[in-house]
Formats: structure tokens, sequence, C-alpha cells
């Protein structure tokens, strides 16, 4: 069936079928099943839901408003709760802000896990370790991960390996794609990791 590229499946980001009904959300019953369980397993942690800094995020990753229009990390007002974003079918997934009023950050690692074996390389592994028992999440890309918690992170740190992989650390003026998806047997809680923020920062 032939595909359009203004409205895309919300699980897994390719163009909804052009005959596709107005409200669609899926591009098919298996996306629509695997989306469902997806929701149903959501270990977001309550204390990052019960914040009103909720956005969706485009299929290129810019943030939007739960009506489709452009968000902005750094704008309240684009803003809305975790209930009515995930209600919302703009875009193909959400998105939480990352605010100055409080101490909640987020260490985002990339190209660090093997999609097929859920392997980390060491170095990711070492730091997730470091980070403890907090709140660790799959990045939509699959092979990244976010780490939530808190820490004192008023500007934001991008850390190049020698690898060409690369840590970033924020902890305000940004958004961070959401998935839900639980690393491991990580807790639905946000810890104190101002220690390996810390060691990250300083190295």
């Amino acid at each position: 069936m032939p595909k359009t590229p203004d409205r895309t499946c919300e699980h897994c980001s390719s163009p909804l079928p052009l005959m596709a009904r107005q409200h669609a959300r899926y591009c098919d019953t298996r996306c629509r099943s695997k989306a469902y369980r997806a929701k149903k397993n959501d270990a977001t942690p309550t204390e990052l839901k019960t914040r009103d800094r909720w956005v969706r995020r485009a299929a290129n990753k810019t943030p939007l408003t739960t009506a489709g229009m452009a968000a902005s990390s750094t704008d309240p007002r684009t803003w809305s709760t975790h209930a009515d974003a995930a209600a919302s079918s703009a875009g193909v997934g959400l998105g939480f802000v990352l605010s100055n009023v409080d101490d909640v950050v987020c260490i985002d690692l990339d190209h660090c896990l093997n999609p097929l074996t859920g392997r980390l390389a060491p170095w990711a592994a070492a730091i997730v370790r470091n980070a403890g028992a907090t709140y660790v999440e799959v990045s939509p890309s699959g092979d990244g991960l976010h780490i939530w918690g808190r820490a004192d992170v008023r500007q934001g740190r991008r850390i190049r390996r020698p690898d060409g992989t690369a840590v970033e650390i924020y902890g305000t003026g940004r958004y961070i794609a959401m998935t839900g998806r639980r690393h491991g047997n990580a807790p639905s809680i946000l810890a104190d990791i101002s220690d390996v923020v810390r060691g990250l920062t300083s190295s």
C-alpha cells in the first residue's frame, strides 16, 4: 500500500499508509500491539510523570506540543502533563523537559548497547554501575541509554570519547526523548547521582 511521508507510525516511525484514517497512530496491527505492550510495561518513574514538563517529539527529534506545533525546552507554555502528552497522536513519541526548577538530570550514553544481545560496552557498564540504583532506560534508537537521577547540573556537557561515542549530561534547557523501556533491573526511582556526574565532568 502506498505510503505518505507526512504521517508516521507512533511505534516504528514508518510512514502511515495513504488510506489510513485521519487519527491513525500505527502503521499496522503488529505495531499497535507492540505499542500497547510498551505502554503497559512503561517503567517511567512517577517522579517524572507527575511533573508537567512533557512534550511530544517528531521523527527528526524536534519537540512538539500535544497539538503538533513546535515546542520549546525553555517555554513552559508549550509543555503539558504526562497524561495529555501520552494521549496525543502528534509526532512519534514522548519527551521530558529538564528545567532548573529542580535537580532532575539525565546522562545520555550513545551507541553503547547491542540491541540484539543487550550487552553494554564496558565503558557504559561502568557508568551505569557507578550510578547505582536509579532509573535507566533504553533510548529510542535502541543502542543508547538514558540514566536519570538527581544532581546539580546547571551547564550541559558533551564529553567525546576516543572511540567516537559521547556522554552527554544535562540538567536544564533540554528535552530528552522518553521510551519507558527499563534497562535491565533498574528501579523506577531517581537516586542521587552527583558522584558519577562529578566523576564524568572532572575527567
